[in-house]
């Protein structure tokens, strides 16, 4: 066959199409879990940052160690065992009919269409009980859906911190969600006021020499879209169709 026929060349470009696709494949399956321990390192590396537990330069699964997640049935605000912690995907749960339950907009300020029946939940216990607890949060601000954390102290009224892991909002702008400056002004913050909600991520920024501060959160300066996700989202998670029960029993001593 000659060099330059074209029978060659489409042999050549199959055989190589084939090869390439063998490496690639072969790299995939080798390097999986690989990729799932980075994945699950990651996520409790921002677990931690989010309730301001992580340590720079210390080993992030020794760190874990203080943190017991657990499964809520968000209808009813207990722990449950229905399904494993270890194992659990709630991001996959909202999406499958059977392990979730589809949002009349109406209640559905957080944009998420689906809210899974379970929810892992991060527990920091101490001598004393519970020194922490860390809920999973996510809603739709101006771009993406926002995933990330809220932590609560152990009185489950102030705030330990926040940090979302993943988001496509506008760099500069509603990516200022990342900004640690942004994110230390939620520490400190109180997340109720008379059993209600109270929390709020407010346009501009909060007057600490008035009252109602503590429950204010700075807005995104020129993110008014993002601003408003995320104050949806939080209402929403701390509110009775996420964690509100929850807290209720943890407060109680019944969950």
């Amino acid at each position: 066959m000659a060099s330059d026929s074209v029978q060659k060349t489409f042999g050549v470009a199959l055989v190589l199409c084939v090869v390439c696709a063998v490496v690639v494949s072969s790299a995939a399956v080798i390097l999986r879990p690989q990729q799932r321990e980075n994945k699950l390192l990651d996520l409790k590396t921002n677990i931690l940052a989010s309730a301001g537990l992580l340590q720079p330069g210390v080993d992030v699964e020794k760190q874990f160690e203080q943190i017991t997640a657990r499964v809520v049935d968000l209808d009813t605000g207990y722990f449950t065992d229905a399904v494993d912690a270890s194992i659990y995907d709630q991001r996959k749960a909202s999406k499958d009919p059977s392990m979730s339950v589809s949002l009349d907009p109406k209640n559905d300020p957080a944009k998420i269409k689906r809210r899974a029946k379970f929810a892992t939940v991060y527990i920091v216990d101490g001598e004393q009980g519970i020194e922490k607890v860390i809920l999973p949060i996510k809603g739709y601000g101006l771009w993406s859906t926002l995933y990330g954390f809220l932590a609560l102290e152990s009185d489950l009224q102030t705030v330990a911190g926040i940090g979302f892991y993943e988001h496509t909002e506008t760099p500069g702008l509603g990516g200022e969600v990342d900004n640690p400056n942004w994110k230390a002004g939620w520490v400190g913050k109180q997340a109720y006021k008379s059993g209600e909600v109270a929390i709020s991520v407010i346009k501009g920024k909060a007057d600490m020499s008035r009252d109602g501060s503590e429950y204010q959160i700075d807005g995104l300066a020129g993110a008014t879209l993002t601003t408003r996700g995320v104050n949806n989202l939080i209402q929403y998670w701390l509110g009775e169709e996420g964690f509100a029960p929850l807290i209720g029993h943890l407060k109680s001593g019944d969950a």
